[in-house]
C-alpha cells in the first residue's frame, strides 16, 4: 500500500514509529503529520513526481499547475496521517475504531452476507482502509486481503502484524491464494484493491479520460463463485474522524462471453472507484505511477513539478 514510501526509510525507523507515535496525542500526530507531507513534497522527488501525475489525471487539463502542487501536497499530509493511524492501530480498540467511523450502507454488507456464499469487496486505496476494515472486527466479521510484499521481510512482516492486530487475515498477493476461496467458502469477507494492478495481470481501461491497467481479478473472481461484488470506499472528514460508503452490489453480466462480461464488470468498478477518488482527490494516496509514461529508452518521464 506505501511500497513507494516504504524505501525511503530503513526498518528501524519504522520501528521507532511504531513505538512513539501511539503515544502522540492525534491532534498532535495529526500536525505533524501534514508538516512531514510538506517535508516530502520537498524531500521525496521521485514519489512527489509520481503522485503528482496520479493527480493531474484526477483533476483533469483544466486544473492548473498550483492547484496540482497544493493537491500533491494535501495528498502526501493525508499519507502521513495514514501512517500515523497505522501505528497506533494496535493500541485502537474495535470499539474505539467503531467510534472513529460511521458506516453508511452496512444494510448492504448484511444482505449478501446472509446469502451465506461470503463477499467481494473492491475497494481503492481512498481516505484511510487501516481504521476503517476495524469495523468489521467489532460486527464480528472476518476479512481476508492480499497484500504486495514488501522488502525486506522483516518490515514486510512488521506491517502485516500492524494491519492484523485485531484480526484481519493478511497474504501475501504473490503467494498461494487458496485460503481466498476457503474465506468465502466460509461465508465471509474478501477484500481486494481496484485501483493497483499488483500482478500485472489486469487490463487496460479507461481511467479518468486515460488508458491505464487495472486489476479485474475481483470481477472474475466474482462470477467464478458466484459471490456477490460490491463497492466501499471511505474518506477522512475535517476531524480526522471517517465515513465508510458501502455501495449496493454489482449486477453482474453473465453471458456465453466470459471475458466481455468480466471488461462489463470492471467499468462497473471502475465508474464507481472515479466518483470516490473525485469526492476526496486528496486522500488517495497511491504513490506508484496508475498512469505509467516512459521515453523512448524505457525510464520513466518526470513532469515538472
Amino acid at each position: 500500500m506505501f511500497k513507494g514510501l516504504f524505501s525511503l526509510l530503513p526498518y528501524s525507523l519504522y520501528r521507532l514509529g511504531g513505538a512513539a507515535l501511539p503515544h502522540v496525542p492525534p491532534d498532535l500526530g495529526y500536525r505533524l503529520a501534514e508538516i512531514g507531507g510538506a517535508l516530502l513534497y520537498i524531500l521525496a522527488p521521485t514519489v512527489r513526481h509520481r503522485v503528482y501525475d496520479n493527480v493531474s489525471h484526477v483533476l483533469g487539463d483544466k486544473a492548473s499547475r498550483q492547484t496540482v502542487r497544493h493537491m500533491v501536497r494535501q495528498t502526501l499530509g493525508n499519507l502521513l496521517k495514514n501512517y500515523y493511524d497505522l501505528f497506533r492501530l494496535p493500541h485502537l480498540t474495535p470499539e474505539k475504531a467503531g467510534q472513529l467511523t460511521e458506516v453508511k450502507g452496512w444494510e448492504h454488507i448484511e444482505a449478501s452476507l446472509d446469502q451465506g456464499k461470503g463477499l467481494i469487496v473492491a475497494a481503492a486505496h481512498l481516505g484511510n482502509i487501516e481504521i476503517v476494515i476495524q469495523i468489521f472486527a467489532l460486527h464480528n466479521v472476518p476479512v481476508t486481503v492480499p497484500v504486495e510484499r514488501l522488502e525486506p521481510p522483516r518490515l514486510f512482516d512488521y506491517i502485516c502484524r500492524l494491519r492484523a492486530s485485531h484480526g484481519l487475515h493478511l497474504l501475501p498477493v504473490d503467494g498461494p491464494l487458496l485460503e481466498i476461496f476457503r474465506a468465502l467458502r466460509r461465508g465471509e469477507i474478501v477484500g481486494l484493491a481496484a485501483d493497483r494492478d499488483i500482478t500485472g495481470s489486469g487490463r487496460i481501461v479507461t481511467f479518468f479520460g486515460a488508458p491505464a491497467r487495472l486489476p479485474d481479478g475481483h470481477v472474475r473472481l466474482a462470477m467464478r463463485t458466484g459471490v456477490p461484488l460490491l463497492y466501499a470506499f471511505s474518506e477522512r472528514l475535517a476531524d480526522n474522524r471517517f465515513v465508510a460508503h458501502v455501495l449496493p452490489p454489482l449486477n453482474l453480466a453473465r453471458t456465453d462471453d466470459r471475458e466481455a462480461d468480466v471488461a462489463a464488470g470492471t467499468r462497473k468498478v471502475v465508474s464507481a472507484m472515479e466518483q470516490a477518488i473525485a469526492r476526496r482527490p486528496a486522500q488517495w494516496y497511491v504513490t506508484n505511477a496508475v498512469w505509467p509514461r516512459a521515453n523512448k529508452n524505457g525510464s520513466e518521464v518526470k513532469t515538472s513539478v
